[in-house]
């Protein structure tokens, strides 16, 4: 049965409490993260000052609704510093704010983080699509070094190098903060090389094909755009952007898609993406390039083989081999916006990842790769 915390001592977890292999629930080749009571902690601005407790909450965060806050103020689930407040309590500048929630985090593909080398000072592994890399945003459990550390041990880990939360393929992390320092001083001194592979709509070039476009990610929309135009000349709009270059190689085609080698020499937010958006070729499921791609043949081919993906995935459940979870293995909190479901309100799970994935990275005296996925095979 469903258990409600109303009678039960809650127990708070924070940023020090390592993530446990039981803390994960896997239904229909999704891993969700059981709910779980955490504290988030923030500062009280300058311009929150002299605000109420409800009145700041209300109009910072919006996430849930101005009865959820005077509740949670009166319940003592939101204090300022270590306190319980009245609901017409003011803020001051620089207090300590914590906010008492029942955390849902949203849900990825059930796919192994697969280990390929292991050694004293690097580890790497094969990163799932869908999954981040490290805790952010409401990701903090279902990230790739909260899995490893919770199904394989490892921690701590540093991250080299970033990949963008739907792509897959080759992470390289260091074992130590000394060891992650080596190579970012590699890579921001253009000894690294990258490669990726992406499946991308069309029949691309034969010969390669290098874009150098600066590239300009607006965060508030999530994509980023090319910048054509010299940025010394005089008159007309500034660009924005900063300086990136891709270079391209056909790997094998067969008229509806290509398999293309990706070799960027910067390292800007979707800069694969856009650079091969702008080439009149982008990746074959990328919903968000795709959309300013006005080749109706292409757009009905990518919903064809989202459905055919959906199907497949709906039907094979023996293909992943963990555990199935019931339901009832986790808590409903009777102040929660979000129960009684395990992802939060706008997360249902049914994300794929990009045909977009990391192969190789090499540096002066090392070299890592990754197997392709099972999509970038065109028979």
């Amino acid at each position: 049965m469903k258990r409600n915390r109303e009678n039960m001592e809650i127990v708070w977890q924070t940023p020090a409490n390592p993530p446990q292999r039981h803390d994960y629930i896997f239904r229909n080749r999704i891993r969700y993260v059981k709910p779980y009571y955490f504290e988030f902690i923030s500062h009280v601005k300058n311009r929150w000052a002299g605000k109420t407790i409800v009145d700041l909450f209300a109009d910072e965060f919006k996430g849930r609704n101005r009865d959820y806050y005077d509740s949670a103020v009166k319940s003592g689930r939101i204090q300022v510093d270590g306190k319980t407040v009245s609901v017409s309590y003011r803020v001051q500048s620089s207090q300590k704010i914590s906010h008492f929630v029942h955390r849902h985090e949203p849900p990825v593909m059930a796919l192994d983080v697969t280990v390929l080398h292991k050694g004293e000072d690097v580890l790497t592994v094969c990163k799932p699509a869908s999954v981040p890399v490290h805790p952010c945003g409401q990701y903090r459990k279902n990230t790739v070094v909260g899995i490893l550390q919770a199904e394989h041990d490892l921690a701590p880990l540093f991250p080299v190098h970033r990949l963008d939360r739907l792509v897959s393929g080759l992470l390289i992390l260091a074992r130590s903060a000394s060891q992650a320092d080596i190579f970012r001083q590699q890579i921001e001194s253009g000894m690294v090389q990258k490669q990726y592979i992406a499946k991308v709509v069309g029949e691309f070039p034969k010969e390669e094909q290098t874009v150098n476009l600066r590239v300009n990610f607006n965060a508030r929309e999530g994509r980023s755009t090319v910048e054509i135009g010299d940025p010394d000349e005089k008159g007309g709009n500034a660009l924005n952007g900063k300086a990136a270059c891709t270079k391209f190689t056909r790997i094998c085609t067969n008229g509806k898609y290509s398999i293309v080698s990706c070799h960027p020499i910067t390292g800007r937010t979707h800069q694969i993406r856009v650079h091969l958006q702008f080439t009149g070729h982008p990746i074959a499921n990328d919903t968000l390039y795709l959309t300013d791609y006005d080749d109706g043949n292409s757009r009905r081919a990518f919903n064809t083989v989202k459905s055919s993906h959906s199907s497949k995935i709906n039907s094979d459940d023996n293909s992943n081999n963990q555990p199935e979870d019931s339901i009832e293995d986790f808590d409903i909190d009777p102040m929660c916006t979000n129960c009684p479901n395990l992802a939060p309100i706008g997360y249902d799970g049914s994300e794929e990842g990009l045909w977009l994935h990391c192969v190789r990275y090499s540096g002066p005296d090392w070299v890592y790769e990754c197997p392709y996925p099972d999509w970038a095979s065109l028979i």
